[in-house]
């Protein structure tokens, strides 16, 4: 019996949800991922030609066709097909599936291609678990993770495995699945009088973010929940279709890419003072349930890294935000949130104090050098090294309160800080011009 089957005989088929009965039974029925699966493709023609013989992972969202592929490679392939979810299956049932993939190797010449769902779910040493077998050809893999791979499987397996990222799907493509769940006779809705509005289609597709099951579960919720009128047909207009799937779905968790990506895009956003784009993804920080005290962070380490010199007052803002959300909480505490996002967007910026890494990178390159004898603390000298120290110059004496004198140690040349220039950093290159005489 291939994979899944158990789910198509009698009974059991007819009830089961929308989404599975509707997966593809073909490639050609196969809807998006063109750039893995399209005419011509490497991983299209490997599972046509049934020449799948290296193990892959399917990386992508929920929603986005992994295991439907896997499925039609278990339903085209001569060779085994086994399937293991990592959520509830551990090395207890991969030794039994391995021992018997050597058995069919060894008497019929058979190969096993063996699905492992969710697979970053497994920890290090049930991933190592699979090395050895990959390594011999006892099984082909076929992995599938919702998480980056890079993050939550060890390197060795991914240095075995051919990689394939799958995208979330087009609107487009999900009313494709939708137009054929509601004509197909046998596994939709094509036996019933179903009318569905055009704007009720789109807004399911668009709603979905990507993912058909759920815009296939919506369809389902829509149809099964409307009565029929006198004359036995189902109207699924736009006020169904949003009753059905009410809340935009926003893809965000918080240890994976969505967490990185949103929070890179929304740094580079306010460092290069685009305050729309900044508070469009602070939005969707705060809609996915980001905490934001790690949001407040991010804005203190840019208000000095990115902001810096040329606007002082910005960690200040920006902290004293931060305080004022502690006592205020959500929801009020998003103004807050907006307020520091904004300050700083708005800002002039310069990345000034960034100095200090070269200064730091100085000490680390050439090793510490002591400052000169004049700068020490003359309590800890001689009597000598104190006569041959030489006189410490007191700024305040002179005019300008400055005075040209070597504080750097011998053989360092500094010249680091370098102010662009920007906002308040203007005031700072004109009063250091003036001080200095120049």
């Amino acid at each position: 019996m291939s994979l899944f089957d158990h789910q198509r005989l009698g009974e059991g088929y007819s009830q089961a949800p929308l989404a599975d009965r509707m997966r593809p039974r073909s490639l050609d029925e196969f809807v998006g991922q063109e750039a893995i699966v399209g005419e011509g493709r490497l991983l299209r023609r490997a599972i046509e030609s049934d020449r799948l013989f290296s193990s892959i992972i399917f990386w992508g969202a929920p929603g986005s066709g992994k295991t439907t592929l896997a499925r039609l490679i278990a339903a085209s392939t001569r060779a085994h097909f086994a399937s293991l979810n990592a959520v509830l299956d551990g090395i207890g049932e991969l030794r039994r599936i391995v021992k018997e993939a050597k058995r069919r190797r060894e008497q019929f010449g058979q190969r096993t291609l063996l699905l492992v769902d969710e697979i970053h779910r497994w920890n290090k040493a049930q991933q190592d678990a699979l090395l050895p077998v990959i390594e011999d050809g006892t099984i082909t893999l076929i992995g599938a993770t919702t998480e980056n791979p890079y993050f939550a499987l060890i390197g060795p397996l991914l240095s075995r495995s051919r990689l394939f990222r799958f995208q979330p799907l087009e609107p487009e493509a999900i009313v494709t699945l939708l137009r054929r769940a509601l004509t197909d006779a046998e596994r939709g809705y094509g036996g019933r009088q179903v009318v569905v509005e055009e704007r009720a289609l789109q807004h399911l597709a668009a709603v979905a973010e990507g993912d058909a099951r759920m815009a296939l579960n919506a369809l389902e919720l829509a149809v099964e929940s409307t009565p029929p009128d006198a004359e036995g047909r189902i109207h699924i207009t736009l006020a169904v279709a949003e009753e059905s799937i009410q809340r935009r779905v926003l893809r965000y968790d918080r240890g994976g890419d969505e967490h990185y990506d949103t929070i890179s895009a929304f740094i580079k956003s306010v460092r290069g003072s685009d305050a729309d784009a900044a508070l469009y993804y602070l939005a969707k920080m705060v809609m996915a349930g980001e905490d934001p005290r790690f949001i407040f962070r991010r804005l203190l380490i840019l208000a000095a890294e990115d902001v810096g010199l040329a606007s002082p007052m910005a960690v200040v803002v920006v902290e004293a935000c931060a305080a004022a959300f502690e006592r205020v909480g959500l929801p009020e505490g998003e103004y807050l949130l907006a307020e520091a996002t904004l300050y700083l967007a708005t800002s002039a910026k310069s990345d000034s104090v960034g100095a200090y890494w070269e200064a730091k990178a100085e000490i680390e390159a050439h090793g510490y050098r002591p400052p000169p004898p004049y700068l020490r603390d003359k309590r800890t000298m001689t009597v000598e090294e104190r006569a041959a120290a030489g006189r410490y110059k007191v700024p305040h004496a002179y005019p300008r309160g400055w005075v040209a004198q070597r504080y750097l140690p011998e053989g360092v040349a500094g010249g680091w800080f370098k102010p662009r220039g920007h906002g308040y950093e203007a005031q700072i290159i004109e009063r250091l011009r003036k001080m200095r005489g120049r």
